[in-house]
């Protein structure tokens, strides 16, 4: 299928690939099928674009390149909707977002996907443990390490 993005233009992307967050994402329920976009080779970033609306797309990681030690605490009945055996089933992301020099993630917001079917869900996490900016990486370190 072709989507247009005001990003990249209109670019083909595989039907099997596009997911669907039946309640959209915060802020945008109305926005709920998505496909990941590389944002460049090797990168640890994808945009999360919207097949719906080309100019919404979101920056994206998997947090637990930055922090190891992050899981999502997923309830019996999430798990239930996403129709996942386990959360281990799932992938989980986080939308990204650059604070001065600094890119942050939104631990307290995780997108969980369950890979099998590409239905996801933005939860919003309780544990105060984590926030909406979550230092990630340097953006002058990440700079000067590959120039390195």
């Amino acid at each position: 299928m072709k989507i247009n993005s005001s990003r990249f233009g209109e670019i083909e992307v595989d039907d099997q690939r596009v997911m669907t967050f039946p309640k959209g994402l915060l802020g945008f329920p109305d926005y709920q099928h998505y496909v990941l976009i590389e944002a460049g080779q090797d990168s640890y970033f994808w945009w999360l674009q919207s097949i719906d609306k080309p100019d919404l797309a979101f920056i994206v990681t998997d947090p637990t390149l930055f922090i190891p030690t992050y899981k999502v605490p997923v309830k019996a009945e999430q798990i239930s909707q996403l129709n996942l055996d386990t959360v281990d089933d799932a992938q989980v992301l986080v939308i990204v977002n650059k604070r001065g020099e600094t890119l942050t993630g939104n631990l307290q917001g995780p997108l969980v996907i369950n890979v099998r079917n590409c239905m996801g869900e933005q939860l919003v996490l309780s544990d105060r443990r984590f926030t909406t900016r979550v230092p990630l990486v340097e953006v002058k370190a990440a700079v000067h390490a590959q120039s390195a």
